[in-house]
C-alpha cells in the first residue's frame, strides 16, 4: 500500500512538474506577445512620425520652391531688359556683371528643380513593369546629342537589357547617370560612355562607364550624398544632387548603387534592380 502512495506521488509530482513547465512557457509565450505587440505599436508610430514628417518636408520644398521662383524669375527678367536697353551704356564690365547675374539666378532655378524633384521621388506612386533600359540608355543620349550636336562621343551599348521596374524613375535615374558621364568627358575627342550589364545571383546589375576625368575612390562615400560635390563649379556645372536622386530611385526599387573610378581614367557607376519577368517577355 505505501508503495502504491509513493507511485501515486510521484506521477503527481511529475504531472505537476509537467503543468508547471507548461505554464512557464505559457507565460514566456504572453510576455514575448506583449513585448512583439509593444515593438509592432512603436514601430507604426515611428512609421507613422516619418510619413508626417515625410509629407511636412515636401509641402515645404514645393512652398520654398514655388515661393523662390517668382524673385529669380523677376532677376532674370529684369536683368533681361537692363541689358538689351542699356547694354550700350553699361559697357563690358555692366554687361558682364548682369550676365553674372543672370547665370546664378538660372543656377538657382536649376537647384530649386533638383530639390523639389528629389522630395518627390519617396512619395510618388511607382509602376512597376518590364522596362527596356537600353532602349532608354540610348534615348537620353539622344537627347545630350542634340543639346551638344559638336561633342564627338562614342557610345555602347551590349545588347537588349531589360529590368522590372517605374520607367518614368528609370528615365530620370538614367538621365543622371549619363549626363554625368558626358559631361566629365568633354575634355575628351572622342569621349567614351556604354551602358551594359548583366546578371548576378538573380540581380540585375547595370552599369555606366565613361573615360572622363575620374575622381579619387577615397570620396566615394561623399558621391550620393545632396549637395555633396567633388569638382568646382568652375571646372564642372552642377548642383550636386544629380547622383542623390539616383541613389534614391534604385533604394526605392530595392537596389544598391555604387561606383568605382580612378582619377584620370574614368569612372563606372554600378546599380541593380529587380530582374524582368519572363512572363512580361513579349510586352
Amino acid at each position: 500500500m505505501a508503495q502504491t502512495r509513493s507511485s501515486f506521488f510521484d506521477d503527481d509530482l511529475a504531472l505537476l512538474s509537467l503543468l508547471a513547465n507548461q505554464t512557464a512557457v505559457v507565460l514566456e509565450n504572453r510576455r514575448l506577445f506583449e513585448e512583439v505587440h509593444g515593438l509592432n505599436r512603436t514601430l507604426e508610430r515611428n512609421v507613422s512620425e516619418l510619413r508626417a514628417l515625410n509629407d511636412e518636408l515636401g509641402a515645404f520644398a514645393y512652398s520654398v520652391s514655388h515661393d523662390l521662383r517668382a524673385p529669380l524669375r523677376s532677376i532674370d527678367g529684369f536683368s533681361q531688359i537692363l541689358l538689351e536697353d542699356k547694354g550700350a551704356v553699361l559697357g563690358d564690365d555692366g554687361r558682364n556683371h548682369l550676365d553674372r547675374v543672370r547665370a546664378a539666378a538660372g543656377r538657382m532655378g536649376s537647384l530649386i528643380d533638383d530639390m523639389l524633384l528629389l522630395s518627390r521621388l519617396t512619395r510618388d506612386e511607382m509602376t512597376p513593369r518590364n522596362v527596356d533600359l537600353t532602349g532608354l540608355a540610348r534615348s537620353v543620349v539622344d537627347d545630350l546629342r542634340a543639346r551638344e550636336p559638336r561633342r564627338q562621343v562614342e557610345f555602347k551599348s551590349n545588347g537588349a537589357l531589360a529590368a522590372r521596374c517605374d520607367e518614368r524613375l528609370l528615365r530620370i535615374a538614367l538621365t543622371n547617370l549619363l549626363a554625368n558621364s558626358w559631361k566629365f568627358t568633354r575634355q575628351r575627342e572622342p569621349a567614351h560612355i556604354s551602358f551594359g550589364g548583366d546578371t548576378r545571383d538573380g540581380e540585375a546589375v547595370f552599369f555606366v562607364k565613361d573615360d572622363g576625368v575620374g575622381f579619387d575612390i577615397r570620396y566615394a562615400d561623399k558621391l550620393f550624398g545632396a549637395f555633396q560635390r567633388l569638382h568646382n563649379d568652375s571646372e564642372f556645372e552642377g548642383t550636386g544632387i544629380g547622383l542623390a536622386t539616383v541613389q534614391r530611385i534604385v533604394h526605392r526599387h530595392g537596389g544598391r548603387v555604387w561606383a568605382e573610378s580612378e582619377v584620370g581614367k574614368g569612372s563606372t557607376f554600378y546599380f541593380t534592380l529587380p530582374p524582368a519577368e519572363a512572363s512580361e517577355a513579349g510586352t
